[in-house]
């Protein structure tokens, strides 16, 4: 099949899914507001954007991994090694502007370690990033150790907990923005993202019509690198710590937003679009039931059960119909009347 069909068709698909979440938002939006006079606040909307701007921002690059027909489950092993890097480099008197240019220097490495190990040796990227994970936090853990660093300057401290002035957006949910924005661009008005969508579809497909598939694979890991360390720097300074297990299984999180969005697990499916709205449906979610008071141990439960519909959910039309079409062919044959 050609790339533009298969993107085509996929697209299509994905503005159905992204009609069932806009749904599925409101409702969240109606019965957290019913269940809490608190939830549709200024503040606690803000706060609201504010804890899910690292997630939303790394679950980015990981939508075009994925779509690719890859995974990187290291994401949050590189957030935390960032911070870790970042935290050290600052409490040897480091100036900021040398460490942020060091840090997109390690996202870039890390993501590159990645890359190769999956488009140059062959290795599946599910277990190559799990082989990573735990790697990029033991180094964080090397470089910081047990140390605690919180001593940085007030005007980074505030980065991560004030709105970009004139507006009620924190600097985070701003940077996700033009970001969302950027892929979006690439992903469905380039010929890039129909190559991604073709990868995923079918790697050999893909392949042989003449998509540099190794090359795009590992400029995804790259970029996912790079952008994940920027959440790093982020996430430290919203909670002014730097420490070696910052953002320890996040990466689940990340994974159930992009699969939410529609992106399908085997590739060659989802858009930005329906990340956007998984973002705000996901952290909706999860303070709705902050608000509520839900059990805090039977939150999983339901995040996990939210991960599993949206692993089954975009697959149920398609395993429907190959059901019928097997029942189909297995029908028993009436014999002609003489």
């Amino acid at each position: 099949m050609a790339p533009d069909v298969t993107a085509r068709r996929w697209l299509s698909a994905a503005a159905r899914w992204e009609t069932g979440l806009a749904v599925l938002l409101l409702l969240i939006v109606v019965l957290g507001a019913a269940a809490s006079p608190q939830f549709l606040t200024t503040s606690n909307l803000f706060n609201l954007l504010v804890t899910s701007g690292e997630v939303a921002i790394m679950a980015l690059p990981m939508t075009l991994i994925i779509i690719s027909g890859e995974i990187d489950l290291s994401v949050a092993s590189i957030l935390g090694m960032s911070s870790a890097l970042l935290g050290y480099l600052w409490s040897i008197h480091w100036p900021m502007l040398a460490i942020f240019a060091v840090l997109v220097l390690l996202g870039a490495v890390a993501g590159l370690v990645n890359g190769l190990l999956v488009t140059r040796l062959g290795l599946p990227s599910l277990a190559v990033t799990i082989g990573t994970l735990a790697l990029y936090r033991g180094i964080a853990l090397m470089i910081l150790g047990p140390k605690t660093i919180s001593n940085f300057p007030a005007p980074y401290n505030t980065i991560g907990v004030i709105a970009v002035p004139h507006t009620d957006i924190p600097w985070s949910m701003a940077i996700f923005v033009v970001l969302a924005v950027i892929s979006g661009v690439v992903l469905h008005a380039t010929a890039t993202g129909r190559s991604l969508y073709a990868m995923g579809a079918s790697p050999e497909a893909a392949l042989f019509s003449g998509i540099r598939v190794k090359r795009i694979k590992t400029i995804l890991f790259v970029v996912s690198g790079v952008v994940c360390s920027l959440a790093g720097v982020l996430w430290t300074f919203r909670l002014a710590t730097a420490v070696q297990n910052n953002g320890l299984g996040l990466e689940l999180n990340v994974v159930a937003v992009v699969l939410l969005a529609g992106v399908s697990i085997f590739g060659g499916k989802g858009s930005i679009g329906g990340v956007v709205l998984a973002v705000l449906a996901f952290a909706g979610l999860a303070n709705a039931l902050l608000l509520t008071n839900f059990n805090q141990e039977a939150t999983g439960i339901v995040f996990g059960a939210v991960l599993l519909i949206s692993v089954f959910a975009p697959n149920a039309g398609a395993l429907w119909a190959r059901l019928g079409r097997l029942r189909k062919h297995q029908r028993p044959v009436r014999p002609a009347r003489q």
